[in-house]
């Protein structure tokens, strides 16, 4: 009976909030969208791809549209004129984060930089960011680090190009990109560049986006919070907890070595330790713990997806790759790994790294916004506390800004300006506006280079000439569902 009566009152409370929801929201003028069903909203529309799911409802809505999801107002914006808008007239007004209940395992979206406010915080974390690992200068210094796991990379598909087996292209990615970032971070590899040792971590890699990216209850009613119906918080502890362990414990071990003597230069963590006890205040432990996780995370998992993305798409469209490889030849000469300074040189290149992004962007809805009161978005009421996703996969596919949309075609970047640093809202990848992703600088470095040496290294066929599959699946990243596996061949 006592279960009975608080399902009731549960039940009344939903449906009285609906009511007033109902009532607000003709007394303001939202952007269109679909008609809320009770108590679920337009939940039911979302499926397991929301990012095409909204794409579809937009082209019913328009690419300004608003849905309710669950208890939570939520806006999509479908087009590159509104991303501007948000992004950049109005960067400031969507600048707040909505944190999924996720991210409060182990008060990660407390110390986090994707997910704290634009406050002082945030500042001190983004500038020590950007100055000690994605600056100009500190990216030219750690070149070589690069260069030496391209080739190690390239080294370990020739084993296989001698043997005739597959290389899990995303798998071999990810290796490239942990140890490249572990090697500017502490100086030394987490993983053997040889072997499958790192498959450990990308599980618990994959667990944290996947984790994250799912739907959730307590996301669209806040009330469920105690109960996490579906485990999604608990499990994001485990993960969290194994990852911040890892990182802890290489931490203390330079604490008690002090800096690495290999070349008198200081590595990332180095830097941000010395930060740390000369001014407490502005970065401290924890937030140099929560820092690497988030690079980890979020510089592993993208860097690799994009790479085996680029790959599938030179196998599905060969006069792509053999354009690709031609002007490889010419410029670098073939057989060889290319360096960072060959990337000016190399337009075809380049565009097809711009093709990749466009088509697959690594982060979907990029990072959600929420805003903290009512804005006015051309002429309609985004109201607050809302959540706002750009769907960043949809505005790449926008039959009105692209022609044939779903063609991979590089060359339609060739005699265009447009780019991928946040200026040009058809194509942001990275985001826009001060939530710009800080990693962009090391992106538009790495992608090339590892892409530019595998093609110019090898013939690539797709292992047992099965047929290639390009079905995504979706975490906070978006990931091909079923992995790319393709023989190298010696040239």
């Amino acid at each position: 009976m006592d279960f009975l009566t608080i399902f009731l009152g549960l039940l009344l409370s939903l449906t009285l909030v609906h009511v007033l929801q109902l009532l607000s929201s003709k007394s303001r003028k939202l952007p269109p969208g679909p008609t809320p069903l009770p108590i679920i909203g337009s939940l039911h529309l979302l499926g397991d791809q929301p990012h095409k799911s909204l794409a579809r409802l937009a082209k019913t809505h328009g690419p300004l549209m608003c849905l309710r999801l669950g208890l939570i107002n939520t806006v999509v914006v479908t087009s590159a004129a509104i991303a501007k808008e948000v992004l950049q007239k109005q960067d400031l007004a969507f600048s707040s984060r909505t944190i999924p209940n996720a991210l409060h395992a182990h008060d990660q979206f407390k110390y986090s930089i994707v997910w704290l406010p634009v406050a002082n915080r945030w500042r001190s974390l983004r500038k020590a960011l950007n100055s000690n690992m994605f600056a100009g200068s500190r990216l030219d210094a750690n070149q070589h680090l690069r260069s030496r796991k391209v080739q190690e990379l390239i080294a370990y598909c020739r084993k296989s190009s001698q043997t005739g087996d597959a290389v899990d292209v995303g798998r071999a990615a990810f290796r490239t990109s942990l140890n490249l970032l572990s090697n500017t971070i502490f100086s030394k590899d987490l993983t053997d560049p040889f072997s499958d040792s790192a498959k450990e971590f990308k599980d618990l890699v994959w667990g944290v986006m996947v984790e994250a990216g799912k739907p959730n209850l307590v996301d669209f009613f806040p009330f469920l919070d105690k109960i996490d119906p579906q485990g999604i918080r608990r499990r994001m502890t485990i993960h969290f907890g194994k990852i911040l362990d890892l990182l802890g414990g290489l931490i203390d071990e330079r604490i008690q070595k002090g800096k690495p003597q290999s070349d008198g230069a200081s590595d990332v963590i180095d830097v941000l330790l010395t930060t740390s006890e000369e001014n407490p205040e502005e970065i401290d432990r924890i937030h140099i713990e929560r820092m690497c996780l988030d690079l980890f995370v979020a510089g592993t998992d993208t860097t690799s997806s994009t790479l085996e993305w680029a790959m599938a798409e030179a196998l599905k469209y060969p006069e792509t790759m053999k354009k690709a490889k031609a002007e490889l030849e010419e410029v670098v000469g073939k057989g060889k790994a290319i360096d960072e300074a060959d990337i000016a040189r190399l337009p075809y290149l380049r565009c097809f790294v711009k093709e990749t992004l466009r088509i697959h962007p690594p982060v979907p809805f990029l990072i959600p916004r929420r805003v903290e009161q009512d804005v006015e978005v051309c002429g309609y009421t985004v109201p607050k506390n809302s959540q706002v996703f750009v769907n960043a996969w949809a505005i790449g596919r926008d039959a009105d800004t692209w022609s044939n949309p779903l063609e991979f075609k590089p060359e339609r970047f060739l005699d265009s300006e447009v780019d991928m640093r946040g200026r040009d809202f058809e194509l942001i990848p990275f985001g826009a506006g001060r939530r710009i992703c800080p990693g962009l600088p090391l992106a538009v470095r790495m992608v090339p280079v590892v892409l530019g040496s595998l093609l110019n290294c090898f013939d690539w066929k797709i292992e047992n000439g099965k047929e290639l599959d390009m079905e995504e699946k979706l975490g906070i990243t978006l990931a091909k569902a079923n992995p790319l596996r393709a023989v190298p061949i010696p040239l």
